[in-house]
């Protein structure tokens, strides 16, 4: 898979591209529809500088959807134009649909061409979006100590929860181990469970194709759970667990890493190893999603709501026995030094 979500340019946005570098066209608009990059809208200079056209932006930008926008420079380079690449993602907007433009942003840029691309603009509200705006993300970037490239990539991760590390791309070396990239599928499922639509996923690893793809999911209860785990496949589950605990209902996320012992070869038990924390982090941090227990099991048997409750919640022991050391003999006087008996030959 050569691209982070599958989506790509429509040919309209690809025709579009080839026209629009002959400095007629100052500003293009781009969203997604029906999981394709499509045209919305294009605007030709209306004033003698990039400078004063700048406010355009903030003319084509809508209160709760995404965007992205590609505002043409004066400056060239290799005889064409530059152009800055502007991302729209306000506060109010969904989250999937904030997670959806942060994993295609990369497609768009290379369906451009990167190397025409000067600088990145990212914003979440309107003021952010203006020309002060800009000027302020410049000052910034013109302090004593700037940001890095990376850092700002991390600061606008942050910001929109989102981290293309979790998308359908590219695989992501860690030191503590490899996150294969998930299938459409595996994202959506794990985009619902976090919107509570879903109350279990069962995620696989495809060790051909070196991505990680949806096993199932269900609308279940730890009475059946068990029923859930195979016998001679590792898996990764993510379950919601309805409970009581002292009188109080609470709902918690719960990973399941189940490994059938040795059952597994020795290939996949170590692959699903290496996977398993890189994968955590990415939902927890990338996705937002919270994970409030991570359990390791080697068969279904041992999901039991006794089990879950005392991984939850485990039971605090008020009355802990005191190892006492032992007295000595009464009596006993103080320590004589003794010398060990010389050998004597016979």
């Amino acid at each position: 898979m050569s691209h982070q979500t599958g989506i790509q340019a429509n040919e309209s946005l690809r025709n579009f591209f080839g026209k629009c570098r002959d400095g007629n066209i100052r500003l293009i608009k781009i969203g997604i529809d029906s999981e394709e990059l499509v045209l919305l809208e294009y605007s030709e200079p209306k004033a003698d500088s990039w400078e004063k056209d700048y406010e355009l932006i903030s003319t084509i930008l809508e209160e709760a959807q995404p965007c992205y926008v590609l505002f043409r420079l004066e400056s060239k380079t290799n005889s064409s134009y530059e152009w800055l690449f502007f991302s729209w993602s306000p506060d109010s907007s969904p989250i999937r649909q904030k997670m959806l433009f942060a994993s295609t942003k990369a497609t768009l840029k290379q369906e451009f061409g990167a190397g025409q691309i000067k600088e990145e603009v990212f914003a979440t509200s309107f003021e952010e979006a203006s020309w002060k705006g800009y000027e302020k993300i410049k000052r910034n970037r013109d302090a004593p100590v700037p940001l890095t490239m990376a850092e700002e990539e991390m600061a606008e991760i942050k910001r929109t929860e989102v981290n293309t590390n979790i998308s359908i791309d590219t695989r992501h070396q860690t030191l503590q181990g490899v996150l294969f990239p998930l299938t459409t599928k595996a994202f959506d499922a794990l985009v619902k469970f976090g919107d509570g639509k879903l109350n279990y996923v069962q995620l696989k690893l495809d060790i051909e194709d070196e991505v990680i793809e949806l096993a199932s999911t269900a609308d279940t209860d730890v009475s059946n759970l068990n029923e859930r785990v195979p016998e001679t496949n590792a898996r990764y589950h993510l379950f919601r667990f309805p409970h009581t605990h002292e009188g109080d209902y609470i709902e918690r996320s719960i990973f399941i890493y189940s490994m059938p012992g040795y059952n597994c070869s020795i290939k996949e038990r170590m692959l699903y190893s290496s996977c398993k924390g890189p994968l955590l982090a990415a939902m927890e941090k990338d996705l937002g999603l919270t994970v409030d227990k991570k359990i390791e099991i080697d068969n279904g048997n041992e999901l039991t709501d006794e089990f879950l409750k005392e991984e939850l919640h485990p039971t605090k022991s008020l009355n802990r026995p005191k190892f006492a050391k032992p007295k000595g003999p009464p009596n006993r006087g103080a320590k004589r030094l003794t010398r060990p008996a010389e050998s004597s030959e016979n």
